[in-house]
């Protein structure tokens, strides 16, 4: 069976889609808000990617077929719930450490959409800052100040005059840090609409008031990354359009 037909096989849960597969295994899907990377806790089954058990120390769903035969999913890469756009997936085992080395040696180029209350002020088009991150086993609580660098780069800025002024960013972030985007735009005053933790709650409840979004404005629109295989360099990009 080839890797096409073996990802369409597997139990998607709906919100997820196929993007993208190369020959070798590697997977990219677009999944929508309120889906899960991965389960923490059993009664998160059916709100993760995949109707499968998930192998928090192999990083992998485990998906057993009606003839008892197992297929590991490996997890690449991960979105918050809230967080819509591109995840990637494994079903080789022999690529899992490559493009995790890609991640470590930044070879992966991600790029997001936030739709954000208010607009940039000042020139810089980088944003750097220091990251608290504390958990609970469950859920991320993320804090800017001490902690790992977070980097992030403005790449485009399209304003709506509102009211509310709104505008739309278009963010690549060098860093991976918990919430990273979420903190930084709310730190200069841009909170993403619709940011329960980090936003401006009263702004979120007048705007989903008027019949517009009430879900978080964050997407992650495209990854694109280079990784090594058999030799050879290979180059892998998925894109999934903005659904605000």
């Amino acid at each position: 069976m080839s890797y096409i037909e073996r990802a369409n096989a597997l139990p998607w849960i709906r919100g997820v889609k196929i993007l993208k597969i190369d020959p070798n295994g590697l997977l990219a899907v677009e999944k929508s808000t309120g889906v899960m990377s991965h389960p923490n806790r059993k009664s998160d089954l059916g709100k993760a990617l995949l109707r499968a058990h998930y192998d928090s120390k192999e990083q992998a769903y485990r998906v057993i077929d009606d003839e008892g035969e197992e297929t590991l999913v490996f997890l690449l890469n991960r979105l918050d719930s809230a967080t819509s756009g591109v995840v990637l997936l494994s079903l080789n085992d022999e690529i899992v450490n490559e493009v995790k080395a890609a991640f470590e040696l930044k070879r992966v180029e991600k790029i997001y959409k936030a739709l954000v209350f208010g607009a940039p002020r000042g020139s810089s088009p980088v944003w750097k800052d220091r990251i608290n991150v504390k958990s609970d086993g469950h859920k991320a609580r993320a804090s800017e100040g001490g902690g790992l660098l977070a980097e992030t780069r403005l790449l485009d800025v399209k304003r709506f005059p509102g009211p509310p002024l709104t505008s739309l960013l278009t963010l690549q972030p060098i860093t991976g840090r918990t919430h990273q985007l979420r903190i930084q735009t709310s730190k200069r005053g841009m909170p993403i609409v619709g940011d329960r933790t980090y936003g401006n709650f009263q702004k979120n409840r007048a705007f989903g008031r008027s019949g517009k979004h009430q879900r978080l404005c964050l997407h992650c629109e495209s990854t694109k990354l280079e990784y090594r295989y058999k030799g050879k360099s290979l180059k892998f990009q998925a894109f999934s359009k903005c659904p605000f």
